[in-house]
């Protein structure tokens, strides 16, 4: 009888939820190392062929891949490049017949941690799994810490404390995590872009690259290149920004613009992970995260025969909607501080603030340009400034006189009245259905309705 001491029975416990593919051709050496490491603690599967390796990568999760260079049905090292793209979170072994630089080289090009050499000698084995899972848990500590930046950098850009933007952040946070393709809806100018970087930095790949296209470029030829790459007989291969990418995010903005031939592409990249290169005979794996944005009705598109229905069902699943500025009034005085600070620094300039007055304005604005239109007239104010707090002559012309301005008093109850009757007004706006309106703003329905009469809501 067998009987494990406390140490083995802790190293067994340490690696109990570490799972390897053994892929080798020989039989009893495929079963020398099932059989060592299962001995070890780990839960081993094996195959004999590329065909049965590909198989059980599909179906199971695998920490390790250890594969003989040779196999009967294909290519060992284009075997392990193959499983390490399907399974991106995984290390590779390559097993080799003889200790040589090229045998060496090409192990490391398939991706792999390390290589071993035949025979295989049981202490070399559990030495190399030992660095590789210990080069692991260093890895996703750093990728951890790393993330947790990037993370803090992307919100900290998203300006505002309303409920709308809070209730914004939970929701990215939530589908971020799942590393699914997103769609951003919103009108121009809200910021989605800057939404779009946040679910990539809080997704599991948000430290890899992050790419944006602007789906609106002309003419066709030049955006599909720059989205799948080309191959030129003869000239310059170039990747695209699909392979670039790599494990990372490629955000599309304007996705609508897309043509129907592209978009016929994109359908293709979602649905089975490859695209064809501009001038190629052979489809390229490719395994980036999507994330497209666009401000147009895409059910209203894909009526008018302009968007692919397909394609839309697999952007629709996972969407997010920016609210325009109108619904978020709240997060004005945030904003307007957080440009000044922006537009000073640039300037070298001591503007500090705004007056009362020139924000009571700003938040009665209509802002049909939404954040960016704030950004550049905070930066035109900035500009024009020439004391330390901007006044509303400082503003650009065409913001004067625009929307309802809050009162210029020192009455808390006149001023908090109006307020009330501009907040319950948007809300209405937005949700039009009372019941809903009443329940958003955690009245009664009834309140609802004496609220409307007694401040006067024209709805």
């Amino acid at each position: 009888m067998n009987v494990q001491t406390p140490q083995q029975l802790t190293k067994n416990a340490d690696v109990a939820t570490r799972h390897v593919l053994v892929v080798e051709d020989e039989e009893i050496i495929r079963t020398t190392l099932s059989e060592f490491l299962s001995s070890e603690g780990y839960a081993v599967s094996v195959a004999g062929n590329v065909a049965d390796a590909v198989r059980l990568a599909e179906a199971n999760k695998f920490d390790v891949f250890i594969c003989d260079v040779q196999l009967p049905d294909g290519d060992g090292v284009e075997l392990m490049r193959r499983l390490l793209q399907m399974k991106p979170n995984a290390f590779g072994l390559v097993i080799t017949a003889y200790a040589t630089v090229e045998n060496a080289v090409e192990a490391f090009t398939s991706g792999a941690f390390d290589y071993l050499v035949k025979p295989v000698i049981f202490e070399d084995l559990q030495h190399k799994l030992e660095n590789l899972f210990r080069y692991r848990d260093l890895h996703r500590e750093n990728l951890g810490l790393r993330q947790e930046l990037a993370r803090r950098d992307d919100f900290d850009q998203i300006i505002g404390s309303s409920r709308s933007i809070l209730d914004l952040q939970q929701t990215i946070r939530k589908i971020a995590a799942t590393n699914s393709n997103v769609l951003l809806v919103g009108e121009s100018g809200t910021g989605k872009e800057l939404f779009a970087r946040a679910v990539h930095s809080s997704g599991p790949t948000g430290s890899e690259k992050f790419l944006a296209v602007n789906c609106g470029m002309r003419p066709v030829e030049l955006l599909e290149t720059q989205l799948f790459g080309s191959q030129n007989n003869g000239g310059a291969n170039q990747p695209g920004v699909f392979r670039n990418a790599g494990r990372g995010t490629v955000f599309l903005n304007e996705v609508a613009q897309l043509p129907l031939g592209t978009q016929a592409e994109l359908l293709r990249a979602m649905e089975y992970q490859e695209i064809m290169p501009v001038g190629g005979s052979e489809a390229v794996r490719v395994s980036a995260r999507i994330i497209a944005s666009t401000t147009r009705d895409l059910i209203r598109e894909v009526a008018d025969g302009r968007f692919e229905e397909d394609l839309f069902y697999r952007l629709d699943g996972v969407k997010i909607r920016i609210p325009p500025l109108r619904e978020r009034l709240d997060d004005v005085p945030e904003l307007v501080d957080f440009f000044i600070g922006k537009y000073s620094k640039a300037m070298g300039k001591q503007v500090t603030g705004a007056t009362g007055e020139t924000v009571r304005l700003l938040m009665s604005a209509q802002w049909k340009g939404n954040v960016r239109q704030l950004d550049n007239a905070i930066e035109r104010a900035v500009m024009m400034c020439e004391g330390r707090q901007i006044s509303p002559n400082d503003l650009p012309p065409d913001l004067l006189g625009i929307g309802q301005p809050l009162p210029d008093t020192d009455d808390l109850r006149s001023a908090l009245r109006h307020y009330e009757r501009l907040h319950i007004t948007r809300v209405l706006r937005q949700w039009p259905e009372k019941r809903e309106a009443a329940k958003r703003l955690k009245l009664g329905l009834s309140s609802l309705y004496r609220k409307i009469e007694d401040l006067g809501i024209d709805l």
